[in-house]
């Protein structure tokens, strides 16, 4: 005997009972008990049925749960899908693909996920010696298949920009894009390339096709680099914002946080970018690239035993040259001189060892070189480094080693190349409007040093621990601008501050001796493309070649 109890429905819950006269029931026939009751049991049944599906969706033909994606299935999704993946997934991957090829030296497809898997291990790891064997599967993949084989050109294309060797990185890119023109995978890359090379005009027409193609997180972060070097930081932060938000494993969502945690140390929020650096690491260990994040932060917090230990523990497990120029930086801040010796040896050792796997660290070696080293070496390796490469990196980086080496009136030029927005130098970078202070303090050009120098403080007061009191330094130096003359131009907003050289006529008012060094000014290698490799005419020095004192400083990596 069944006992039905009726609850009380909450108002607003369900049907209300009804009130009044009820209409009468429907004519024809009319049911019996049973068949009522067969009715509702067989309703009953559908409910039940649909909420085992909705609740089983695993369940495969036979009834039995289908496993969970392993390692492997997880690496070669993330690798397929040109999004991070896990380290430990990427070894499995790794070692799975070796044996299967070993079985199958035809397989042109594994061939192919092997080669980017190589690449992502060394990316994520700094252990070059994986990019002579990506290339190695890659061009087995293209041999095994030569026709057709837009996921060999894609890993190609992705292996050059690792080796930031951008025009190879250009041509495979590009040979990819024509061959399946749908694919979005191989955009990043050439984004890439089309940075390196200086050519911000295709890397815009290159994000705008990916964004058509693709608008997942992966294109949001590479669309966050592109707004991050067009200046425009709000778009950039809110682009990484909307990628880690939508990441689908813990190592693509890390990447991603790091990436927002650079972009929040860009524009000298500390607190905001320390916060992403251990988020990203809390999220994946492995993420050692957000440990020198920490690094950075920390040491500009004044905790400097925390910084050293986040460096030291970075560089063990990622050693790129760029960490072991940042640590002997701030080794030498807090006055460990032997310590600091052994971090620079360690950057010429690091850069060579890549060297030998093919991969082209010329701009850090440069860097270091100009400030720790031999900066007549520096310019050498850069003068070569912008023919390669002619980007706005290489622009800044040439020009202060110029500088360093006593030929300002050249530098000028690319310090300027750096920040012209018509060749894209729209980036809000502390440490190229620096070096251009410093340059146009050394020429006597006090308008155009005291603007720069003040917004190189304004943008990150805290860019780099050796320069940024060099840069407090030399402006008051400079002390305040005369009574006399044509008034200082008021603050620019963020993405109008650089106008090259006609922008700062008003400024050059102030000393005479300023006259000669802008007549000269005009960006490098303007009478030809960006990619033309163009070195800039070379201009004979027209000011003092003594480097000022805080100008003697070393600068920050990049």
């Amino acid at each position: 005997m069944e006992i039905e109890q009726r609850q009380p429905v909450p108002a607003g819950s369900g049907p209300a009972e009804p009130v009044g006269p009820q209409p009468p029931e429907p004519s024809g026939p009319r049911r019996s008990p049973l068949t009522r009751r067969a009715l509702i049991g067989a309703v009953a049944g559908c409910v039940a049925l649909g909420g085992l599906l909705v609740l089983l969706p695993s369940l495969g033909r036979d009834g039995a749960a289908r496993p969970t994606p392993g390692p492997v299935a997880r690496a070669v999704t993330a690798v397929g899908s040109g999004v991070p993946a896990a380290l430990p997934d990427l070894e499995a991957l790794i070692d799975d693909h070796e044996s299967h090829l070993r079985a199958h030296p035809r397989d042109d497809r594994s061939w192919a996920v092997l080669g980017v898997a190589y690449t992502e291990q060394a990316r994520r790891t700094a252990a070059a010696a994986y990019y002579p064997k990506a290339e190695k599967a890659l061009r087995t993949s293209l041999r095994v298949r030569p026709k057709a084989n837009a996921e060999a050109l894609d890993g190609l294309a992705g292996l050059a920009a690792a080796r930031r060797d951008f025009r190879a990185a250009k041509e495979w890119g590009e040979a990819a894009v024509k061959l399946a023109p749908k694919r979005w995978t191989a955009y990043p890359s050439l984004i890439d390339a089309y940075t390196g090379l200086g050519d911000h005009k295709a890397t815009s027409r290159a994000l705008d096709k990916l964004l058509g193609l693709r608008s997942g997180p992966a294109a949001q972060a590479v669309a966050s680099r592109v707004f991050r070097d067009r200046g425009r930081r709000e778009d950039a932060a809110a682009a990484i914002s909307d990628a880690a938000a939508g990441a689908a494993t813990p190592s693509e969502r890390a990447v991603f946080l790091q990436q927002a945690g650079d972009l929040a140390w860009e524009r000298g929020d500390l607190k905001e970018s320390l916060d992403y650096y251990r988020a990203a690491v809390n999220t994946d260990a492995d993420e050692h690239g957000a440990l020198a994040g920490q690094g950075r932060a920390l040491a500009a917090l004044g905790r400097t035993s925390e910084a050293l230990r986040a460096y030291r523990a970075a560089l063990a497990k990622r050693p790129a040259p760029r960490y072991a120029l940042e640590l002997g930086e701030l080794y030498e801040k807090v006055g460990l001189g032997g310590a600091a010796r052994e971090q620079y040896d360690l950057v010429r050792e690091l850069v060579q060892r890549d060297a030998s796997a093919g991969v082209d660290d010329e701009l850090v070696l440069g860097v270091f070189e100009a400030d720790h080293g031999d900066p007549q070496a520096a310019v050498r390796t850069l003068r070569v480094e912008w023919r390669r490469h002619p980007g706005i990196a290489v622009a800044d980086a040439l020009g202060w080693a110029l500088h360093r080496s006593g030929d300002d009136a050249e530098a000028l030029k690319f310090a300027e190349r750096a920040m012209d927005k018509e060749h894209g130098g729209e980036v809000r970078s502390a440490l190229y409007a620096y070096h251009r202070g410093q340059i146009e303090r050394d020429l006597r050009r006090s308008g155009p040093a005291r603007r720069h120098l003040a917004e190189a403080l304004r943008i990150n007061p805290h860019f780099s621990p050796l320069l940024a009191p060099a840069a407090r330094e030399a402006l008051a130096a400079l002390g305040e601008p005369p009574a006399t003359g044509l008034p200082e131009p008021s603050e620019e907003s963020d993405g109008s501050e650089e106008s090259g050289p006609s922008g700062e006529s008003g400024e050059s008012g102030e000393s005479d001796e300023s006259a000669g060094a802008t007549g000269a000014a005009g960006a490098p290698g303007t009478a030809g493309s960006p990619g033309s490799g163009s070195p800039g005419p070379a201009a004979p020095s027209t000011a003092p070649g003594r480097p000022s004192a805080p100008a003697s400083r070393p600068s920050a990596a990049r």
